[in-house]
């Protein structure tokens, strides 16, 4: 994989696995800041937490129609330079002994604004900075960076914490975004194929791209089924780890770890196994590992419960980078931010219902019961995938098949 990360596309990993790293940082830091500097209630953490995620769901769609109008590399260095500001602000008020929560709740929103424009923007340019045949070495790559920076970074966020107070450890998420900011200017964008009139401009024409082709359409609707059920699934993980299982936080952590070591592996095995088995088998492969998560929690034994989280890493890589390399090479070129843009909407609406509706299912009718449902919602979404054409699809299309 090394080989790939050269040229434009090394100036664009090094930035994102630079702001991927902070961002994982801030991702500790922050709740922190609200539960141990502010005292936050209950109700402040959920409405911080949901605000969080709303940008994805309200801005989403029309965050595609952004992307493609504008230049890719100005997308990415104004906002590494909004996060900047945003995140700093929290610190630099907090010295002065004015933080409240409702700055949280901004910071919230106006970052989770600008990453969806960032992430979206990154994505859509990848296929512009390598060759076809790279494509897949390049999602695997880009996903290294995440997979990376979820492992290390809550870690590194608690000693940063402990060490610097949870306002100052947000300091080197914001200083991530200048070397972000940096790299990202010094990126030769290629030529782009022209948007579209904006009198042709719809909301809906990543949709229309999506569920209009033979092989995104199974992919999206399966990749939404999965993501809602292991969303279900993953706020109940901890609980059930401690409550019904009475395991100790370290080895919470352990399992948390033991994720993440599988997905970063899982990531350099991806390219080899789509070209071994196909892209579409691969993907299936991935999501049906995946999915056996709940399966293993639910038999209680420790060497279950671990290899379960191998599964669950491994299975999340194998899936994610043929699905994403699929998007990116079955979309129309000047519609390719919608297309990503509609994805993450659909797919983050899913995981947002899921993990809503987690806490209701689980008091009702117990956390072993809802484990082995979002179980079986995870083996639906592989099975809408398996009973389509993307279960005999090998290859990247040649041409662009879409319908009109």
């Amino acid at each position: 994989m090394a080989w790939v990360v050269r040229g434009e596309f090394r100036k664009l990993w090094i930035g994102q696995l630079v702001s991927a790293s902070g961002s994982a940082i801030t991702t500790v830091a922050l709740p922190l800041v609200a539960v141990v500097t502010l005292q936050a209630s209950a109700v402040q953490m959920g409405a911080l937490s949901a605000l969080t995620i709303a940008p994805h769901l309200v801005f989403g769609l029309l965050a595609g129609v952004w992307v493609d109008r504008w230049s890719l590399r100005r997308v990415l260095i104004w906002t590494d330079l909004g996060r900047l500001v945003l995140l700093g602000s929290v610190p630099a008020v907090a010295a002065l002994g004015s933080l409240r929560i409702e700055q949280l709740y901004v910071v919230a929103v106006l970052t989770g604004v600008l990453t969806l424009l960032s992430d979206t923007a990154s994505q859509t340019m990848i296929p512009s900075l390598v060759p076809r045949e790279d494509l897949m070495r390049a999602n695997s790559a880009a996903l290294l960076n995440f997979n990376l920076a979820s492992t290390a970074g809550p870690s590194v966020a608690g000693f940063l914490v402990q060490l610097l107070s949870a306002p100052f450890a947000i300091i080197v998420d914001a200083a991530s975004y200048v070397v972000s900011a940096v790299a990202s200017y010094l990126i030769r964008e290629p030529a782009r194929a022209p948007a579209p009139d904006r009198s042709e401009v719809r909301l809906s024409a990543g949709l229309r791209v999506l569920f209009g082709n033979r092989i995104l359409a199974p992919l999206i609707s399966s990749a939404t089924v999965a993501s809602m059920a292991g969303a279900i699934q993953g706020p109940l993980i901890v609980l059930y780890l401690i409550r019904e299982l009475h395991r100790s936080p370290s080895f919470v952590g352990v399992q948390l770890t033991t994720f993440g070591v599988a997905a970063v592996l899982g990531t350099f095995a991806a390219t080899p196994w789509c070209r071994r088995v196909g892209i579409g088998r691969a993907y299936l492969s991935g999501a049906f590992l995946a999915s056996l998560t709940g399966v293993a929690l639910f038999t209680g034994l420790t060497p279950m419960i671990l290899l379960g989280q191998v599964f669950a890493g491994l299975g999340m890589s194998l899936f994610g980078v043929p699905q994403r390399t699929l998007r990116q090479a079955a979309a129309p070129t000047h519609l390719l931010g919608q297309v990503t843009a509609s994805w993450r909407t659909l797919v983050i609406g899913g995981q947002a219902v899921g993990a809503g509706g987690s806490g209701f299912l689980a008091t009702a009718i117990g956390i072993r019961p809802t484990l082995l449902l979002a179980t079986a919602g995870m083996l639906a979404g592989v099975l809408i995938a398996f009973f389509s054409p993307l279960r005999t699809f090998r290859s990247l299309p040649a041409e662009t098949p879409v319908a009109s």
